[in-house]
């Protein structure tokens, strides 16, 4: 496997974003909230490095098998708190056809949130299938499949400190 972000690389990403947050947020306690389970590896470091209150969540969703994006959202696992009338920043490790977050968008603002921002460790902003515009990008990369600090190919690589570029077996 061919390293493509560096563990060192990912934490000075996850430092720059979360003074992006801070400063975006200071003051205000938004609700930080996981896609689990691609982004957890990237959420867990991100809030380390917010410097104002937060409250944390997660919300679980399925849109791949395998190496492809299936195109449906199914929906594993809510989040627990209420965000009426509050700041939300949802956290993912990669985003490329952009539904996800945009039916997220949609539900959230349903449920009556104040604010709704959108971060991702990832980005591939020319796979869009719909428009979406991230708030905040950890690191535009090419169109190639990667696994590791919680990207995984069917359950596998998550624990791999660095971002790589998966090759095959």
């Amino acid at each position: 496997m061919k390293v493509l972000i560096s563990h060192d690389e990912i934490i000075e990403m996850c430092k720059r974003v979360g003074q992006e947050i801070t400063k975006d947020f200071k003051g205000k306690n938004p609700i930080i909230v996981c896609v689990l389970k691609g982004g957890a590896m990237f959420h867990s470091e991100l809030i380390k490095h917010i410097d104002t209150d937060i409250v944390v969540d997660y919300i679980q969703v399925k849109s791949y098998a395998g190496k492809e994006s299936t195109g449906e959202i199914n929906f594993k696992k809510d989040m627990d708190t209420d965000i009426k009338d509050r700041d939300v920043v949802i956290v993912d490790d990669l985003v490329d056809s952009g539904r996800t977050f945009l039916a997220l968008n949609s539900i959230l603002l349903g449920r009556g949130a104040r604010t709704i921002k959108f971060a991702s460790m990832l980005d591939k902003p020319y796979k869009r299938k719909v428009p979406f515009e991230l708030d905040y990008t950890g690191k535009v990369i090419e169109d190639l499949f990667v696994i590791g600090f919680g990207m995984d190919l069917d359950e596998k690589y998550r624990n791999l400190k660095d971002i790589c570029v998966y090759e095959g077996e």
